[in-house]
Protein backbone atom coordinates (compact mmCIF):
# COMPACT_ATOMS: atom_id res chain seq x y z
CA UNK A 1 0.00 0.00 0.00
CA UNK A 2 1.82 3.44 -1.19
CA UNK A 3 -1.16 5.50 0.87
CA UNK A 4 0.12 7.74 3.73
CA UNK A 5 -0.02 6.24 7.40
CA UNK A 6 -3.32 8.26 8.18
CA UNK A 7 -5.31 7.57 4.83
CA UNK A 8 -7.58 5.36 6.81
CA UNK A 9 -8.23 8.48 9.13
CA UNK A 10 -8.87 10.62 6.55
CA UNK A 11 -10.99 8.93 4.81
CA UNK A 12 -13.05 8.06 8.10
CA UNK A 13 -13.18 11.95 9.19
CA UNK A 14 -14.89 12.24 5.28
CA UNK A 15 -17.21 9.79 6.07
CA UNK A 16 -18.12 11.62 9.47
CA UNK A 17 -17.88 8.49 11.64
CA UNK A 18 -16.33 8.39 15.18
CA UNK A 19 -13.79 5.83 15.86
CA UNK A 20 -16.68 3.86 17.50
CA UNK A 21 -18.99 3.77 14.81
CA UNK A 22 -16.29 2.58 12.20
CA UNK A 23 -15.51 -0.08 14.67
CA UNK A 24 -18.90 -1.41 14.68
CA UNK A 25 -19.15 -1.73 11.11
CA UNK A 26 -15.88 -3.18 10.90
CA UNK A 27 -16.46 -5.78 13.32
CA UNK A 28 -20.41 -6.16 11.68
CA UNK A 29 -18.14 -7.33 8.32
CA UNK A 30 -15.95 -9.86 10.56
CA UNK A 31 -13.15 -8.00 11.94
CA UNK A 32 -11.50 -9.54 14.33
CA UNK A 33 -9.28 -6.31 16.00
CA UNK A 34 -10.31 -4.87 19.24
CA UNK A 35 -11.37 -1.19 19.15
CA UNK A 36 -8.00 -0.17 20.15
CA UNK A 37 -6.07 -1.82 17.46
CA UNK A 38 -8.29 -0.43 15.17
CA UNK A 39 -7.82 3.31 15.93
CA UNK A 40 -3.87 2.28 15.71
CA UNK A 41 -4.66 1.23 12.35
CA UNK A 42 -5.86 4.57 11.62
CA UNK A 43 -3.05 6.51 12.90
CA UNK A 44 0.00 4.21 11.70
CA UNK A 45 0.72 2.91 14.70
CA UNK A 46 0.12 -0.58 13.65
CA UNK A 47 0.17 -1.94 10.33
CA UNK A 48 -3.02 -3.82 9.54
CA UNK A 49 -2.61 -7.04 7.51
CA UNK A 50 -3.73 -7.02 3.83
CA UNK A 51 -7.34 -8.58 5.24
CA UNK A 52 -7.44 -6.01 7.83
CA UNK A 53 -7.07 -3.37 6.14
CA UNK A 54 -9.52 -4.27 3.91
CA UNK A 55 -12.66 -4.79 6.34
CA UNK A 56 -11.65 -1.22 7.13
CA UNK A 57 -11.88 0.25 3.62
CA UNK A 58 -15.35 -1.69 2.81
CA UNK A 59 -16.65 -0.27 6.09
CA UNK A 60 -15.76 3.01 5.07
CA UNK A 61 -16.47 2.37 1.39
CA UNK A 62 -20.23 1.69 2.58
CA UNK A 63 -20.43 4.62 4.61
CA UNK A 64 -19.55 6.42 1.67
CA UNK A 65 -22.10 5.07 -0.77
CA UNK A 66 -24.25 5.33 2.00
CA UNK A 67 -23.81 9.21 1.66
CA UNK A 68 -23.96 9.24 -1.76
CA UNK A 69 -20.77 8.91 -2.51
CA UNK A 70 -18.60 6.58 -4.83
CA UNK A 71 -15.53 4.01 -3.01
CA UNK A 72 -12.81 6.17 -2.34
CA UNK A 73 -10.55 4.01 -0.05
CA UNK A 74 -8.57 1.55 -1.76
CA UNK A 75 -7.79 -1.86 -1.13
CA UNK A 76 -4.82 -3.66 -0.25
CA UNK A 77 -2.40 -4.45 -2.92
CA UNK A 78 -4.64 -3.03 -5.60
Amino acid sequence: MSERPDHLNSARLDADLSHADLWLRYFALGGMSSPVEVEAYLYGALQPTDHEHDIIAHALNERFLELGGDHPVPYANR
